[in-house]
């Protein structure tokens, strides 16, 4: 059967639209449910990328062996529009199942096992649809060199698309069952292009589906029945009131009791009227009391419901406040209390809804005391406000004999080697950068820096004192309760519990704190996983050089007692860019995370830009492709190129932060460069694979499921390992490693056909 050939490509477009908007949609449905850090969407994207590869390589060889061909992509197809949908609604209730109620967190082994299941199907059928159409193109357009390049390159272009319209149109102005009643549509409309005439029971059921479809969007309000009572089981313990998504995150409030709490991505950050007393009191207040005569201050992030209550207790001319989520401002202006009524109309009270950490970038203002309150750095967006750099930021505005102060999680008896760790790597931070430090320890510890050394001199009578000046009420304060917390006894328990405590200093590019976090995490959610973080946890990048050079000898030694063909290598050269392009793609997510701070939002935007990379590659390649005598030297020229790639990301990427606005562009820059390799590579490795055969399907299928494990295995290791442990400089030194290797094997199992000497062009 003959395509028009445009037609087909615009359908290839929109596989590949659908795939990125089902994935970035179902990361996004799964990070709320899971409360998932930015390290699990490593292992989210992970799980899909394993779901397509094995998708690819059975259905590859599946359409090898079949006559109707069509059909079978028609029927995937149908199964990919209709699971969706199945999909978003088991992210939102698969906790009932597990008998886990909503708020509490899981472990990693069961976010890995339960994600991989619910987007199995979806990704599974998304995958078999690429070996599909490069079948269905050397059968039907009559091409078969150039069907493998020019089908990865137009299912890129549908990806680059389907990014742009979930960022701008899509996540703003449908829920998440609306933009897959879209995705069906669209994709049913391709059926009916593919569909073969002569299966009219086929034909008729294809068309009553897009009818059904069309319906559920656009009658009395279906598909938004289905979006609540969703949510409803989702929250089925709660009594939820309201539920949005910004640009910036999901918030959901929920109401029992006169009591309004407000979740964040999943995690609950506000309680009023009733918040924790002993915490608002005693955090809220302490900093400012530390200080002999604070006028102006600033809070970054979680002040309203509670912190904010406590600072217009004291005789301040100025709070700032700043808090990125302006949605979260005004939800708490539209479920108002008393508290929070309060806490607004003050007079002295400036909201800021900007990030804290931009803010505090490019604000001349100066203060007295700084407040961060901002819960613990369980990911890198907290991550941020956490690290010697953002310590040394905040020296820039803070005065002379100012204050900051934040709380991290500790304990009044013991602290586990978790939370010395955690502890020590934030605390070596803030003394890499400030002379004084005090930490008041207990259930959470209170950690106060000053340039300063009257924190050092502060002790319960003066607190007292200044509670009594100041006519500031809070009951939690008594002279009592401060002479304990503040007592010498507590400092000198910390300080021997804190004795052999890691040495090493939490940065933005070597997130070491998220780590001890996610080991804190696993104890109390994933005891089976808790053996395998400690085992990682010395990694260091002279492990990570054995490693490779182990593959690297295993591979070699294969070749040799197979004398094996040109095929390993190239293999191997798919399977490490493959490795590269999912590493480079999460580096860059996490560092736009840690500088902006605004991943929610971009991360449709950014994964458009890296798969236009793709996309540039694969059609500059497959237009030459033809004319390429040699593929194989033009993969080495490839590889060359990948491999300095990885070095120029990690040394853009140590510098990026002080480039400050023209930061943005840079992002889109590298996002760019990251997938060029990606796209120039797969076409080539195709060509060499398709000589004198004609199994495309099979070898699409091949070629893929070896790319995409690639970069399975990099979304688990970099993720979970690699980042917070040895720094994103030194992962990206390690993709180059990788690369040398890579490079190596192909050059080694090309060696007796080919001359060597001049790779690159003079």
């Amino acid at each position: 059967m003959k395509f028009n050939k445009f037609i087909f490509l615009i359908s290839v477009s929109v596989i590949g639209l659908s795939g990125i908007v089902a994935q970035v949609m179902l990361l996004r449905e799964l990070l709320i449910s899971l409360y998932g850090n930015e390290l699990t969407i490593g292992i989210i994207l992970a799980n899909w990328i394993i779901s397509e590869a094995i998708g690819a390589i059975l259905i590859g060889k599946l359409i090898e062996r079949i006559r109707d061909k069509i059909n079978l992509f028609i029927l995937l197809q149908l199964i990919f529009s209709l699971i969706l949908p199945v999909a978003i609604y088991f992210c939102r209730i698969f906790k009932l199942f597990l008998a886990v109620p909503h708020g509490e967190g899981l472990g990693i082994s069961t976010i890995f096992y339960t994600s991989f299941l619910i987007i199995f199907l979806p990704a599974f059928c998304h995958g078999g649809l690429f070996a599909s159409l490069c079948k269905l193109s050397a059968s039907g357009a009559g091409e078969k060199e150039l069907s493998l390049g020019k089908i990865y390159s137009w299912e890129t272009v549908g990806s680059i698309i389907g990014g742009i319209l979930f960022t701008y149109i899509f996540a703003r102005h449908f829920n998440s069952f609306q933009v897959a009643t879209l995705i069906a549509i669209a994709n049913f409309a391709v059926c009916l292009y593919f569909f073969n005439r002569d299966k009219v029971i086929l034909k008729y059921a294809t068309i009553l589906a897009v009818v059904i479809m069309g319906c559920y969007l656009y009658s009395g309000g279906i598909i938004n029945r289905l979006h609540w009572f969703s949510l409803r089981q989702q929250w089925k313990k709660y009594n939820l009131v309201d539920y949005r998504n910004s640009v910036y995150g999901n918030i959901a409030v929920t109401k029992e009791n006169g009591q309004n709490t407000f979740f964040y991505n999943g995690l609950p950050i506000i309680t009023t009227p009733y918040p924790d007393i002993t915490f608002t009191q005693e955090f809220g207040n302490l900093a400012l009391l530390f200080h002999e005569n604070p006028k102006d201050i600033l809070i970054i992030g979680a002040g309203a419901g509670g912190l904010i209550n406590e600072a217009i207790k004291h005789p301040l001319n100025k709070i700032d406040y700043a808090e990125l989520d302006h949605l979260l401002i005004r939800m708490l202006k539209e479920h108002p209390s008393s508290l929070t009524a309060s806490e607004f109309s003050d007079k002295r009270l400036r909201v800021i809804p900007l990030d804290g950490r931009f803010f505090v970038r490019t604000t001349r203002n100066k203060y007295d005391a700084i407040i961060i309150g901002i819960s613990h750095p369980s990911e890198l967006s907290t991550n941020r406000f956490f690290t010697k750099e953002f310590f040394s930021l905040l020296k820039e505005i803070i005065n002379p004999k100012g204050i900051i102060a934040f709380w991290l999680p500790g304990s009044s008896t013991y602290l586990s080697r978790e939370l010395k760790d955690l502890n020590g790597s934030i605390i070596n931070a803030v003394k890499a950068v400030y002379p004084y430090l005090r930490v008041i320890s207990g259930d959470y510890n209170i950690v106060m820096a000053s340039i300063d050394s009257a924190i050092d001199n502060t002790n319960a009578a003066l607190i007292s004192k200044r509670l009594i000046e100041r006519g500031i009420k809070a009951d939690i304060l008594t002279p009592g309760y401060l002479d304990y917390r503040l007592s010498g006894e507590r400092i000198s328990w910390f300080k021997r519990a804190m004795q052999d405590a890691t040495k090493k200093i939490n940065q933005d590019l070597a997130p070491f704190a998220v780590f001890e976090m996610l080991l804190i995490w696993s104890k109390q959610f994933s005891n089976r996983f808790v053996d395998i973080l400690i085992f990682l946890k010395s990694l260091q990048f002279k492990h990570i050089l054995i490693v490779v050079l182990m593959i690297h000898m295993v591979l070699l030694l294969i070749f040799l007692l197979r004398r094996s063909s040109l095929r390993l290598g190239v293999s191997y050269a798919v399977l490490s860019t493959g490795f590269y392009g999912m590493s480079a793609n999460l580096i860059l997510i996490f560092s736009f995370q840690v500088f902006y701070g605004c991943l929610y939002y971009n991360l449709g935007i950014m994964m458009s830009i890296f798969m236009a990379g793709i996309a540039f590659g694969s059609i500059y390649i497959t237009r030459r492709v033809g004319k390429i005598k040699d593929p194989v030297r033009s993969l080495v020229r490839v590889e060359i190129f990948t491999l300095v790639s990885a070095a120029i990301l990690a040394f853009i990427l140590s510098g990026v932060a002080f480039l400050r606005s023209s930061a943005y562009l840079i992002f889109i820059f590298l996002f760019f460069i990251a997938g060029l390799p990606v796209g120039l590579e797969f076409p080539l490795a195709g060509k060499i694979y398709l000589r004198g055969k004609e199994n495309a399907g099979e070898v699409s299928g091949l070629l893929y499921f070896v790319d995409l494990l690639g970069g399975w295995l990099a979304g688990i290791l970099t993720s979970i390992a690699l980042i917070p442990l040895i720094g994103i400089f030194n992962t990206c030194m390690s993709l180059a490693l990788l690369k040398v290797s890579s490079l190596s094997m192909l050059l080694q199992t090309s060696a007796k056909k080919r001359d060597w000497s001049i790779v690159l062009p003079p």
